[in-house]
C-alpha cells in the first residue's frame, strides 16, 4: 500500500507568504501523511488552514494530529482548522513534551483564551481527544499497520521527533532540533536509520549556524551528514528560514543536490508517494 506525504506548510519561525516566498511557500509547519484511508497530521502551523479547507472539500472527517512542540509557529494554525468546528468529525491531538507541564489541552486552551483569541477551545464541535505521552515512547495503536516511534529533540522547551513505519514505508519528521558542531546525534541516527524519507530542520546553513547557537535549529549540511550516517534514502529540507527568499532557497537546493543526490527541498503542496 502506498503512503502519501503532502506538505501544507514548510516555513519556520513565522509565516511569510510574500512575493519573495511564493515558489517554496510561506506557511509554517504542517504535513499530512496518509495511507489513503487514515490520516496523520504533523504539526499545526498556518499550513493547517489549507489542509482543513481540503478536507472540507473532500469529506475528510477524522485524523490524528502529532505535535513536535507548542511554539507559536507550530500551533498558530490550530484555531483556523475548520473541521474542528464541525459536528460528526473526530480528531485526536497528541504531544510528547508536556506530560509533566500541564498537558497539551491546557496549552491549546490558553492559546484560544481571551483576550488573545475570540473563540474558546470549548467551542470546537468535533469529537476531540487530547493525549500526552513522553518523548521516547512508541505509539503502536494509532492506525492498522502503523507504528510511531518518538524521541526527544534538543530544542528550547523540548520537542519530539517522529518515525512513522507504515505498511513497509518509513517517514521521519525531525524538526526544531539543534545539533552540536562536529557531532552526530546518535538519538537522531537511531530514529532515522534506513528511512525512506527524513524531513529535517534545515533552518540555517553551516555558515549561518554560529550566529544562532542556542536558537534550537540545525542546517541542511548536518541533515545530510545524519542521513548518510543512518543510511536513509532521501531527505527533505524543511523549516525554511523566513530570511531565505525563493532566490536563496534555489541556491540552497542546487548546492544541496551537488552534495547528496538524495536531497529535495520541501515546497507547499508538494506530494510524495512512497
Amino acid at each position: 500500500m502506498a503512503v502519501k506525504v503532502k506538505f501544507w506548510g514548510v516555513r519556520g519561525s513565522i509565516a511569510c507568504p510574500t512575493p519573495d516566498h511564493m515558489i517554496y511557500g510561506g506557511n509554517t509547519s504542517c504535513i499530512e501523511v496518509s495511507d489513503g484511508t487514515n490520516r496523520l497530521i504533523l504539526d499545526a502551523g498556518t499550513g493547517l488552514r489549507a489542509l482543513g479547507q481540503e478536507l472540507m472539500r473532500t469529506g475528510g472527517t477524522s485524523g490524528i494530529l502529532l505535535l513536535t512542540h507548542t511554539h507559536w509557529d507550530h500551533i498558530c494554525g490550530f484555531p483556523f482548522f475548520t473541521p474542528f468546528y464541525m459536528p460528526g468529525r473526530k480528531f485526536r491531538v497528541m504531544a510528547g513534551h508536556l506530560a509533566d507541564k500541564g498537558g497539551i489541552h491546557s496549552v491549546l486552551a490558553s492559546q484560544m483564551a481571551t483576550p488573545t483569541f475570540p473563540i474558546p477551545l470549548s467551542a470546537l464541535k468535533a469529537e476531540m481527544e487530547y493525549i500526552d505521552f513522553h518523548s521516547g515512547d512508541t505509539l503502536d495503536e494509532l492506525f492498522p499497520g502503523l507504528v510511531v516511534r518518538t524521541c526527544p529533540l534538543n530544542h528550547p522547551d523540548g520537542a519530539t521527533g517522529y518515525r512513522l513505519d507504515w505498511d513497509g514505508k518509513s517517514v521521519c519528521y525531525v524538526t526544531d532540533v539543534e545539533h552540536k558542531p562536529g557531532e552526530l546525534d546518535q538519538t537522531v541516527i537511531d530514529l532515522i536509520k534506513g528511512a525512506d524519507l527524513v524531513i529535517y530542520d534545515c533552518t540555517y546553513t553551516d555558515d549561518e549556524f554560529p550566529n544562532h547557537v542556542g536558537w534550537g535549529h540545525s542546517t541542511w549540511q548536518q541533515g545530510i551528514r545524519l542521513c548518510q550516517a543512518a543510511g536513509a534514502r532521501q531527505m527533505a529540507i524543511f523549516h525554511h528560514n523566513p530570511d531565505h527568499t525563493d532566490k536563496v532557497m534555489a541556491e540552497i537546493e542546487a548546492e544541496a543536490k551537488k552534495v547528496w543526490a538524495g536531497t529535495i527541498v520541501a515546497r507547499e503542496e508538494m506530494a510524495l508517494i512512497l
